[in-house]
């Protein structure tokens, strides 16, 4: 018969263990669980960025050009909004300034990191030509999840938690210290006792929860309601911030208060309540597809490419790059008639500018005539075969009967190829 296991031990045996440490070292290299999950929330929101971006019909790699400027802005200005609202931490008798550049102790502020993000995010659409409200629908699900990847880092920091709680689920808190000197070092120190000082609510984890929540209540919503210029990524704002004013209530941490609360708990109200009035006021449906294209970089595929849509056969496709071809050729070669207008004279010009007419003609009519399998791209070698036919004959009348005779016998080509 086996011994029965006292109450309290029970409980300790249901509570969440926090780790031991939050940093390793490889030699003198300190590898640092805080930065590693910010990096790989980080990775996560580009890759899922990306294939969002790209089937809303943006180019592939986009996302990533664009996080280069997005990225380092939103770090600057997470740790700009975290010291500015926690400057007693850094300021004043017994503090060192220098400690707020010390990102990886922890504190990034999501409101400052959002803000001058979007100031880096909207630099890199500008220089690639897209729209930046088409750019944060596309990253808002993937944002919101790296924010709760990063929850992870704070875990391992020993940060970010809330009250006492004999809840199953509370967290249990370490002493660590220095193994070296004994001293109290809740970053990089290690717990050599594993004695709970202190079992509390885990806010962390309840924000990693409603994090992914919020991620796929966007995605679901978009999809749902294709939502677009800026509608995807207010849903993800309002939906955060109605989680973290709850959430932050519930931490204990010291924190700057503003009218008797908790400043990011004020900032999650006023912000809430802007993301729903965008949502209310906005209207329409998603960008043109054609505007997420940006300005190609080299090594980007062809924009000029004929996209055949889905059913229809390879004569309609070939008939359509014939016509263009066509079209394209009379263009060149009456802009060079024009040319021996300037440098020839009046007479020149009109025999050069004949010549180029009935190559145009041609050209347009082996284009139809490759595409004849196919109805639309028939109809765009005509209408090619008519400009060039209309060019031809305006420029054959100051030019005589013959030169009429050749636009004609063009003319009469371009149409047996029909």
């Amino acid at each position: 018969m086996s011994a029965p296991v006292p109450t309290s031990a029970t409980t300790v045996l249901a509570h969440i263990p926090s780790p031991p440490e939050g940093v390793w070292h490889l030699g003198p290299v300190p590898i640092r669980a805080y930065a590693l999950w910010i990096v790989l929330g980080i990775v996560v929101a580009i890759v899922w960025g990306d294939r969002r971006w790209v089937a809303r019909g943006g180019r592939k790699g986009m996302v990533t050009d664009l996080a280069v400027f997005a990225v380092p802005f939103g770090l600057v200005g997470g740790r700009l909004y975290h010291v500015a609202t926690d400057y007693q931490k850094y300021f004043g008798p017994g503090r060192n300034p220098l400690d707020a550049l010390k990102i990886w102790e922890g504190g990034l502020g999501i409101w400052g990191a959002v803000a001058l993000g979007a100031v880096g995010a909207w630099i890199g659409c500008r220089r690639r030509g897209v729209p930046l409200r088409a750019f944060a629908d596309a990253v808002a699900p993937g944002i919101v999840f790296a924010q709760g990847v990063g929850r992870l880092g704070n875990y391992f920091n020993q940060e970010l938690y809330g009250g006492p709680t004999d809840l199953p689920w509370g967290l249990e808190l370490y002493r660590r210290v220095d193994p070296s000197t004994g001293l109290v070092d809740r970053i990089g120190g290690v717990a050599l006792d594993r004695t709970p000082i202190a079992v509390v609510h885990p806010t962390f984890l309840y924000e990693l929860i409603w994090d992914v929540l919020i991620a796929f209540l966007v995605v679901w919503a978009d999809r749902r309601f294709r939502l677009g210029r800026g509608r995807a990524f207010a849903l993800y704002v309002a939906g955060y911030t109605l989680g973290r004013f709850f959430v932050e209530n519930m931490r204990v941490d010291p924190a700057t208060h503003v009218l008797g609360m908790r400043i990011n708990v004020l900032v999650s109200a006023l912000v809430f309540l802007g993301a729903v009035i965008y949502l209310l006021a906005v209207r329409g449906g998603r960008e043109d597809p054609a505007l997420l294209r940006g300005k190609p970089l080299p090594g980007d595929e062809d924009d000029e490419a004929v996209v055949v849509p889905a059913g229809r056969g390879e004569g309609e496709q070939t008939g359509a790059a014939g016509a263009r071809s066509g079209k394209t050729s009379g263009a060149d070669a009456s802009s060079a008639g024009t040319s021996g207008t300037d440098a020839s004279g009046a007479s020149t010009a009109g025999g050069a500018g004949s010549a180029g007419s009935s190559d145009g003609d041609s050209t347009a009519s082996s284009g139809e005539g490759a595409g004849a399998a196919g109805t639309g791209a028939q109809r765009s070698a005509t209408e090619g075969e008519s400009s060039g036919t209309a060019e031809s004959s305006g420029r054959s009348e100051s030019d005589g009967s013959s030169d009429d005779e050749s636009g004609s016998g063009s003319e009469g080509r371009g149409r047996s190829g029909s």
